[in-house]
Formats: C-alpha cells, sequence, structure tokens
C-alpha cells in the first residue's frame, strides 16, 4: 500500500513538472478586451485612411495608388513590414513590436504631408489621433505583458516633398499602404482572438 502511495506521488510530481515546463502560449496571455479594443481601433482608422484617400481622389484627382508607385519609390515612401504577425509565423512579442513600429512610421509619415492642402487636411487631424491612440494602446499592452522593446522605434528616414503634387500623391500612396498595413493587422488580430 506504501508502495502505492508513493508511486502515485512520484506520478503526481512529475505530470505536475511536466505542467510547469509546458510553455505558456503567449497569445493566451492577452486579454479579450485588449484584442477586441484594437480591433474597434483599426476599423476605426481604416474609415479615417478612406475618408482621406476619398478626399484626394474629389478634391486633386489623385484616385489610383498604383499609378503613383514608382513615385512612392523615388519620393522613399516605405511601407511597414508585419512579417512576424503572419498565421504561420505568428511570434506574439516580435508581432507587437512590429505593429507599433508600424504604427509609428505612419504617424510620421502622416506628419509630413502637413499642409497638403486646406481641402484635405482635416481628414489628417482625426486620422494621426486615432493611429496615436493605437500606438499607445499595444504599448501599454506590452509593457503589461513585459514585453517593451529597449526605446521607441526608429523611424525610416521620411519622404521630403519638392511639390504639391508630390505632397498629394504621397498622400495617396500613404493611405494606400496604411490601409494594406491596417488589412494585415485586422487580420493577425483575429487569428490572436481565436481559440
Amino acid at each position: 500500500m506504501k508502495l502505492i502511495a508513493l508511486l502515485v506521488l512520484l506520478w503526481h510530481g512529475a505530470l505536475w513538472t511536466v505542467q510547469e515546463a509546458t510553455p505558456v502560449d503567449p497569445a493566451s496571455s492577452l486579454p479579450p478586451s485588449f484584442l477586441l479594443k484594437c480591433l474597434e481601433q483599426v476599423r476605426k482608422i481604416q474609415a479615417d485612411g478612406t475618408s482621406l484617400q476619398e478626399r484626394l481622389c474629389a478634391v486633386h484627382k489623385l484616385c489610383h495608388p498604383e499609378e503613383l508607385l514608382l513615385l512612392g519609390h523615388s519620393l522613399g515612401i516605405s511601407q511597414a513590414p508585419l512579417s512576424s504577425c503572419s498565421s504561420q509565423a505568428l511570434k506574439l512579442v516580435d508581432c507587437l513590436s512590429q505593429l507599433h513600429s508600424g504604427l509609428f512610421l505612419y504617424q510620421g509619415l502622416l506628419q509630413a504631408l502637413a499642409g497638403i492642402s486646406p481641402e484635405v487636411a482635416p481628414s489628417l487631424v482625426p486620422l494621426q489621433l486615432d493611429i496615436a491612440d493605437f500606438a499607445t494602446n499595444i504599448w501599454q499592452q506590452m509593457e503589461d505583458l513585459g514585453m517593451t522593446p529597449s526605446g521607441e522605434p526608429t523611424g525610416s528616414p521620411m519622404p521630403t516633398f519638392t511639390s504639391a503634387f508630390q505632397r498629394r500623391a504621397g498622400g495617396v500612396l500613404v493611405a494606400s499602404n496604411l490601409q494594406s498595413f491596417l488589412e494585415l493587422t485586422y487580420r493577425a488580430l483575429r487569428f490572436l482572438t481565436q481559440p
């Protein structure tokens, strides 16, 4: 009888050790309220970005970002990567860091568009504020989880616009790139909300 009790204790102890050694899925450490708030923020920023695109199209007849890609390369308008957020290679810490860095990049790009035109400028302000709120939300969650990278992200060099047309074309490209970034962000967040 003592042997059976000893075996049960050893088995229970071994099972406990295995459970402790099993890594916790980092996605499960994200509160559902955080994920839902992020999804809501993405949709809000997408609506703001769509508003900016519509104004650029209506006011300046710049409606097709694909026609401006070559100009975008020469202006140095970069696109934020989200490679760590794909469902195949999801690394939570890296994904949150890339999300934050991408939002930081788009904040800078939108600031570079200041003075785009009086008709379009009102669309920039809510977009900038919503991106700043989303970036702050991501950063706070990273801090809560003890995952903050050392320091703020370093920004890419911002484009310099030498003409009103370049600034407006840059606005179309930034808005288009931002929409692509947000669509990938939304997919990654939806993936994280799945059990």
